[in-house]
C-alpha cells in the first residue's frame, strides 16, 4: 500500500517569507510549486525547484487565480477561457524554470478557490483539464475524489489522482469545511495522524456531523502555511510507516 505526501510550496514572495519548506522537503514526496499568481515570485520558483531536485521530491505546479493580496482564496468570476489561459501560462512558466535546471514536472493541482470552484464546476474544471492538456498529456492532476476535477481530467485522457486532506474538516458532501467556518483545520497533530491513516488504509474519513465517506486516496496534502506544519508533516509521515504504508510519489512503483 502507498501514499504519495504533498505539500503547497513555493509561496514566500520577495522578502516576504511564508512556510516551512525546508522543513517540510524532507517529509514530503510531491511539492506543488506556486507560479508567482497567488504567491511566490521567479526567484522564488526557481530556489523552490531546485530544493525539491536535491530532496529528491517531484515537482508539480500550482496555478491560482491572480490574486496575491486575498492569497488566491477568494472566489473570482473567470470565465472557462479565462481559467484555461491562466493556468496554460503558469504551467508554462514553472515548467519552463524546472527544465532550466534539468527538471520536469510530475502534476498540476490548482490553488486555493480556483481548486474549489473547478471541483464543483464542470465548465471550470474542463478549462484546467485542457490547460493542463495541450502542454502534456503526461501531467498528473490533482483534486477531490469523486469532484468535476478528476471527471474532468480523465474525460481528457489526463492521469489524475485523488487528493485527500488530513488536516482539514470535511462537509457531509466529501467537499473540504469552508476556512471561513470555525474548526475547519486541524491543529492536533495525533489527530491528524489517525485521519492520515484512516484516509490510507480504509478510504475513509469523518465529516463534521460524525457521518462516515468514503473516498479514494492517492495523495495526501500536508499544508505549510499553518502552525507546526513540519512537526505535523514528520509525524504524519512517521505514523503512516508505522502503519505499514509506503511513502512514495505517484510516478514511482
Amino acid at each position: 500500500m502507498n501514499i504519495d505526501l504533498n505539500s503547497d510550496l513555493g509561496e514566500s514572495f520577495g522578502p516576504w517569507p511564508m512556510g516551512q519548506d525546508g522543513a517540510l522537503m524532507d517529509s514530503i514526496t510531491s511539492a506543488n510549486v506556486a507560479c508567482g499568481f497567488h504567491a511566490g515570485d521567479p526567484g522564488v520558483m526557481r530556489a523552490t525547484i531546485a530544493l525539491a531536485r536535491e530532496k529528491g521530491v517531484a515537482i508539480g505546479a500550482h496555478p491560482g487565480f491572480q490574486d496575491l493580496v486575498g492569497f488566491g482564496r477568494r472566489e473570482i468570476k473567470a470565465s472557462p477561457s479565462e481559467v484555461e489561459d491562466l493556468v496554460l501560462y503558469q504551467v508554462s512558466a514553472l515548467a519552463g524554470m524546472a527544465a532550466a535546471q534539468g527538471a520536469a514536472l510530475q502534476h498540476v493541482k490548482a490553488h486555493g478557490a480556483l481548486y474549489n470552484m473547478a471541483c464543483r464546476d464542470r465548465a471550470l474544471a474542463d478549462a484546467i483539464a485542457r490547460a493542463v492538456a495541450a502542454f502534456d498529456r503526461s501531467l498528473i492532476l490533482f483534486g477531490l475524489p469523486g469532484s468535476e476535477l478528476l471527471r474532468a481530467g480523465e474525460a481528457a485522457g489526463l492521469a489524475v489522482a485523488a487528493e485527500v486532506f488530513a488536516d482539514r474538516a470535511y462537509d457531509p458532501d466529501g467537499s473540504l469545511t469552508a476556512r471561513s467556518k470555525p474548526g475547519s483545520v486541524i491543529h492536533d497533530t495525533q489527530k491528524v495522524v489517525e485521519r492520515a491513516i484512516k484516509m490510507v488504509r480504509d478510504q475513509k474519513v469523518i465529516a463534521v456531523d460524525g457521518s462516515t465517506i468514503a473516498l479514494r486516496a492517492d495523495t495526501i496534502c500536508l499544508h505549510g502555511d499553518t502552525p507546526g506544519a513540519a512537526d505535523h508533516a514528520r509525524a504524519v509521515r512517521a505514523g503512516l510507516e508505522h502503519a505499514g504504508i509506503k511513502i512514495a510519489n505517484l510516478r514511482m512503483p
